[in-house]
């Protein structure tokens, strides 16, 4: 399936999502448990993709699961830092981020500019079960994407350009 361009004079590109693809999974210490349910309970679709995850969670989740997960570093002590730079990289294509929305967090920056990146390159994220439940079981999960990426840095010019 591939995205559609809306406005051709916005600079774009296209990135290929292969049928495989690389989940990053993260969740903070109150929704690890939530986490661990989830993806137990979606280990069949899981199984048939790469997993990533920040220290602890992707640790976790390989143990119960039994399945390869490659652990970056735990989020506060940069994992978020280094799962956002594999996106900018185009190496995760969806992103399961069980966040607390009710406990203060040290890395709290972080976790805004992880969520900010995944935007700015329209990956998929849920944030909660039923979005993640949506997500894994979406047909577009096993298939070809081309994921449709704006080129803010030409917008930014543009804003420029006009003053």
């Amino acid at each position: 399936m591939s995205a559609k361009k809306s406005n051709p004079m916005i600079k774009d590109s296209i990135q290929a999502m292969k049928p495989k693809k690389n989940i990053a999974l993260i969740a903070h210490d109150h929704r690890k448990a939530d986490l661990l349910d989830w993806a137990e309970y979606n280990r069949e679709h899981l199984s048939e993709h790469n997993l990533f995850g920040t220290g602890t969670t992707g640790s976790l989740v390989s143990k119960k699961l039994d399945l390869p997960v490659f652990a970056f570093k735990s989020g506060p002590l940069g994992g978020d830092l280094q799962i956002g730079t594999a996106i900018v990289q185009n190496e995760i294509d969806v992103m399961i981020f069980f966040w607390d929305p009710l406990q203060a967090q040290p890395h709290d920056v972080d976790v805004k500019a992880l969520q900010r990146i995944s935007i700015v390159y329209n990956i998929p994220m849920a944030c909660n079960r039923s979005s993640a439940d949506f997500l894994i079981t979406s047909p577009l999960m096993k298939t070809k994407y081309d994921r449709f990426i704006v080129d803010y840095s030409q917008r930014f010019k543009k804003d420029f350009d006009a003053q």
